[in-house]
């Protein structure tokens, strides 16, 4: 059963659950068996374009083999994603997204969202268990469990090697 609990007792992101970006609840369980990517995104940050262009370009050309990507739009840097879900989906569309988008959300401080709060403790970056700034991505492997944590800066196509190790392997059988 998904849960939206915040502490360490987790092993897997099967645990969670997020909106949409219509609102909806949706368990992560929905991921179960495929490689993840897990971003958060902002509209107007200076890794907008690269990142949805590239991240586009993955998901066209891995989700046959099982990668799925995770959008979580984010206004907590320079106010970079001040837009409501309605018009945040819309730009999403208007860059040919066809992956999944979450309602939007924070991922740093007390309001962080449970996941988000999980995944830096998982795997911490830079700047410990902070999120530093827009697109910084978790890879998450088909069994549920996060692997490697990219900076904002690094490019999705630097991620291939990664991705592609991830969906040759097998999730286990529990």
């Amino acid at each position: 059963m998904a849960t939206n609990g915040t502490t360490d007792e987790h092993k897997t992101i099967y645990e969670f659950s997020a909106k949409d970006i219509d609102g909806n609840e949706q368990s992560l369980d929905k991921y179960r068996g495929f490689a993840v990517i897990i971003v958060n995104v902002a509209s107007n940050c200076g890794f907008t374009k690269t990142n949805y262009k590239e991240l586009n370009e993955l998901y066209d050309k891995y989700e046959a083999r099982g990668l799925r990507i995770a959008a979580f739009p984010c206004n907590q840097f320079l106010n970079q994603e001040s837009a409501c879900d309605v018009d945040i989906k819309e730009f999403a569309k208007k860059q040919g997204v066809k992956y999944d988008f979450y309602a939007k959300i924070d991922v740093n401080g007390d309001n962080a969202h449970p996941l988000w709060k999980w995944l830096k403790g998982q795997l911490s970056g830079f700047m410990g268990s902070f999120v530093k700034w827009n697109f910084t991505k978790f890879l998450v492997n088909r069994d549920g469990v996060p692997v490697k944590r990219f900076a904002p800066n690094t490019s999705p196509n630097k991620m291939i090697a990664d991705i592609e190790a991830l969906l040759d392997a097998q999730p286990s059988a529990n």
